[in-house]
């Protein structure tokens, strides 16, 4: 079966499902494994993603999402040009789950997919968060803030790690706050997690010096974490780390 991948996350999916040696091209942005991305055709990144070239390759499947908003123009081209596709758009943790399995079905390998979903429950051990448990802002943009809300897989997982989300009453994928103006939300642990900038870019003084938010509990206690994009932003293999940097950060402030 030869493969496109879309997305970075269905690119690392079909990797840690074994299936590496099916994929015959990904987007730009797909950078993980190193080892198998390398020697693959790039075809660019989200919205630019050249869909003649990928048809050129006669893929039997095209794996695509549509977590970037206007991706489904895309995925409308490769279902008018009749290609197989299978189409991400996770809401929660199950979803994300729902996902994988779906990939491996499709692969010919759903038995593997079962083994990674346990995997992955297994090295996400549930924790309970308590009432006083540190409310955790996740914040995908710095300016305007854009944090993870209810309908997000970060929600579960900070409340799989023992937090609470700081968001985590907006019933939305993401919530923006302007700078300018204080927030209403209490944050105890902000964690970058700044969509599209490499972890060693992200900048604690950024969100320290903001004028109006000197009395949200994370800015004013210093309680700042750069946790990659790629292990919150990625739904995929990778949230497992996500989840260990966010209990570590939990741990840190709970009482």
């Amino acid at each position: 079966m030869r493969v496109v991948s879309h997305t970075c996350s269905n690119t690392e999916i079909v990797c840690a499902l074994g299936a590496a040696d099916r994929l015959i091209a990904i987007d730009s942005d797909s950078d993980f494994p190193p080892e198998v991305v390398g020697g693959l055709v790039q075809l660019g990144r989200d919205l630019q993603l050249d869909v003649e070239a990928a048809l050129a390759l006669q893929p039997d499947l095209v794996l695509s999402s549509l977590t970037v908003p206007g991706h489904e123009r895309i995925v409308d081209a490769f279902h008018a040009a009749g290609v197989p596709t299978v189409v991400c758009n996770p809401q929660n943790l199950d979803d994300v789950f729902g996902d994988i399995r779906r990939i491996a079905q499709v692969l010919g390998i759903a038995e593997r997919g079962e083994q990674l979903v346990a995997e992955m429950l297994a090295a996400m051990p549930p924790h309970t968060p308590t009432a006083d448990a540190p409310r955790v802002l996740v914040e995908w943009w710095p300016k305007p803030v854009i944090g993870a809300a209810r309908r997000s897989w970060v929600h579960d997982l900070i409340e799989r790690a023992g937090g609470r989300n700081a968001l985590g009453e907006r019933d939305a994928q993401t919530h923006s706050y302007d700078t300018d103006a204080a927030p209403d939300a209490v944050a105890d642990v902000i964690a970058m997690s700044w969509c599209g900038v490499k972890v060693d870019k992200y900048r604690a003084d950024v969100v320290l010096h903001r004028e109006h938010w000197q009395d949200v509990p994370a800015v004013r206690d210093g309680r700042i974490v750069a946790i990659s994009e790629e292990f919150l932003g990625r739904p995929g293999p990778r949230l497992v780390e996500g989840y260990r940097q966010l209990r570590a950060a939990i741990k840190a402030k709970a009482p």
